[in-house]
């Protein structure tokens, strides 16, 4: 007669494999949040490669005298809503409106829901100097209003 052992884990051995488990859990979780850094900062960098290149585009659209500029303006959009909702193409007879941007992307390192995607933005306008970014009246270049700091070492302020 065969006396059969009952079949299963043991105590001992659930209660390593969880420890193990848990201590694999622990060093995954600075990883994770190191790629959700980096992509957070991916993002951060296409948005403002997306506003910049719009701004350009509207200050070349206004140096071709395709969109309207009084002498006193300095021919940059005098916000970034300009962007989105479009101006009229002096040059079409029908008066088409020329679009920048489809939508207006937001800031990822902001993480306030309740702002808007223009307000996650700080704008610096025409007149301001480089190190000292204020608004103004037009919009010449924005950047991060979040107080930290990138994986570089730079604040977000400074992209």
């Amino acid at each position: 007669m065969h006396i059969r052992r009952a079949q299963g884990f043991t105590l001992i051995e659930l209660v390593i494999t969880v420890a193990m488990v848990a201590i694999l859990a622990s060093a995954a979780a600075p990883l994770a949040e190191l790629a959700l850094q980096r992509t957070r900062e991916q993002e951060l960098h296409a948005a403002l490669r997306q506003i910049r290149g719009a701004i350009d585009a509207y200050k070349q659209a206004v140096d071709e005298k395709r969109v309207a500029k009084t002498a006193d303006e300095s021919g940059y959009p005098k916000s970034l809503d300009a962007l989105v909702s479009g101006v009229e193409d002096l040059r079409t007879p029908a008066k088409a409106k020329i679009y920048f941007l489809r939508r207006l992307p937001r800031d990822p390192t902001v993480t306030d829901p309740t702002l808007s995607a223009q307000d996650t933005w700080g704008k610096r306008s025409y007149e301001s100097p480089p190190d000292d970014p204020r608004e103004g009246r037009d919009v010449f270049d924005v950047y991060s209003v979040s107080p930290g700091a990138g994986l570089n070492g730079l604040a977000y302020r400074d992209w």
